[in-house]
């Protein structure tokens, strides 16, 4: 093999590489909240909510959980604008991967208010307690806990999956890496520190996740006994 390798390219780009993590970390918390909440609030339209309320729900999961994710993009980024919507690339890979990761977190949360016992909605229709109290009160935390490792790997497969929205121009790091490898044509090394940069964010974000998950589940417990 007559290679040279050469990384001077990767240390002289690095202020873009640091841009572009910025980016891709924040893309992933933006969309992980809205993901969650719209999650949280699909689960609740599934368990209390009126019939075509659920209808509606259960139609937008199986569109989003049905189609590619970079179809998804493309329609929000060049689809919207023919009708009067235009977004920018940040902007449109929120929207999209947003939307997409709450397909997937109404189903893991309502797999999760599956293995709470249905006998604490009795309980607190007994105390008078509305829908949305009883699921916001009763229901929601036990869900969460029962779905926070699939909702942590949806997560990780989101952080990772942020590297598509380079298609659209966002300035994250694939499309970073992409653009200086155009200018230096060192494939090989900036690609290779992109990989390594990826692992260290997956395995730092599992290993918050994790945390979280263990805080959340001492707090849970605690709640039960006290």
């Amino acid at each position: 093999m007559d290679y040279t390798f050469q990384f001077d390219a990767v240390f002289a780009n690095w202020p873009l590489l640091f841009d572009g993590v910025l980016l891709t970390i924040r893309l992933s918390i933006i969309t992980m909240a809205s993901g969650l909440l719209i999650g949280i609030l699909g689960a609740y339209v599934l368990r209390f909510g009126p019939r075509w309320g659920i209808a509606i729900v259960r139609g937008y999961v199986e569109v989003f959980r049905n189609t590619p994710l970079l179809v998804q993009l493309f329609f929000v980024y060049f689809g919207l604008p023919s009708i009067g919507l235009p977004l920018s690339p940040n902007t449109a890979a929120v929207w999209a991967l947003g939307i997409n990761l709450g397909a997937y977190t109404i189903e893991i949360i309502r797999s999760g208010l599956l293995g709470v016992p249905a006998g604490l909605v009795d309980a607190g229709r007994s105390l008078g307690l509305t829908d949305l109290k009883i699921y916001l009160l009763i229901l929601l935390r036990p869900a969460l806990v029962i779905s926070f490792p699939a909702l942590s790997s949806q997560f990780i497969v989101l952080l990772l999956g942020t590297s598509v929205v380079s298609t659209i121009s966002a300035e994250e790091l694939t499309a970073v890496a992409s653009s200086i490898q155009s200018r230096t044509f060192r494939s090989f090394e900036i690609y290779l520190a992109v990989l390594a940069i990826y692992l260290a964010l997956s395995l730092t974000a599992k290993a918050i996740l994790y945390a979280i998950s263990r805080r959340f589940i001492y707090a849970h417990l605690k709640m039960i006994k006290g």
